[in-house]
């Protein structure tokens, strides 16, 4: 989910722990077997599906998941699925435009489900194009400020990955969210590794242009959507234009 960073941060940590955490390895393992089955299964002629791996270990899943997930996709074992990428436009609760990007076998279904939730839950479907105009794709990388035992600063990623095309750092707190052209992504994520700094994920992103600052009600109802949304099987990633400010997270945490 990638809408207020900060909120979307700690949702991810306690993602890895809660209750949807079989879920959550059902969709790191479909990227897996999709990017070996695009690219081939060497790590690396794929940087894609070298981050895809990397994101499945840093949220613990087993390497033998890991593993198996790579040969179906690559060819080397059969079951594999045929999945498509399919891309919804939308908007939520106080006209925040959505993107919500399925990974699915079944393009009907996915269609139904996605349709029914926003529904359901404040949000309504667009035309395509209506929405995606609002957003660029950009590289992301998100870097924990904290790396054993030394704490990272803004400065120490900007000398690192500078040269590699970062093009700015946000603050989110406990982390560091790295901004570059979706292009500089994997020179940025190896600029980091050169220089011995650990990160949490590398993903070609949709960032928004401008942002819809949400109060306490209007956010309630957006979290409710995105958790919803989340909680489809073909639902692999939601990017969204809000923005909500530490008072009004306080506030809903109260």
């Amino acid at each position: 989910m990638s809408g207020h960073s900060k909120w979307a941060t700690t949702k991810h940590k306690k993602a890895v722990v809660d209750a949807k955490r079989g879920k959550m390895f059902a969709k790191l393992i479909k990227n897996i077997e999709v990017a070996a089955r695009m690219g081939g299964g060497d790590l690396t002629g794929n940087p894609t599906l070298y981050d895809a791996i990397q994101k499945a270990k840093k949220s613990s899943v087993p390497n033998d998941n890991i593993d198996r997930a790579v040969k179906r996709g690559s060819g080397a074992e059969t079951g594999g699925a045929d999945y498509q990428t399919i891309m919804y436009e939308g908007y939520g609760p106080s006209g925040v435009a959505m993107l919500i990007e399925c990974l699915t076998d079944n393009k009907n279904r996915a269609a139904m489900e996605v349709r029914t939730a926003m529904s359901r839950n404040g949000g309504s479907l667009a035309d395509p194009g209506s929405v995606s105009f609002l957003f660029n794709r950009k590289g992301v990388v998100v870097v924990p400020r904290s790396q054993e035992g030394k704490e990272i600063s803004e400065d120490d990623l900007l000398e690192a990955t500078l040269e590699a095309g970062a093009d700015d750092v946000n603050d989110l707190g406990e982390a560091f969210e790295l901004i570059s052209e979706a292009t500089d992504l994997v020179g940025v994520r190896t600029a980091l590794q050169a220089a011995g700094i650990d990160y949490d994920s590398a993903d070609a992103s949709f960032v928004p242009d401008m942002q819809v600052e949400l109060d306490a009600e209007a956010a309630g109802k957006m979290f409710r959507l995105v958790d919803v949304l989340e909680d489809l099987d073909d639902v692999q990633n939601i990017f969204a234009n809000f923005d909500v400010s530490d008072e009004v997270m306080a506030e809903l945490d109260a």
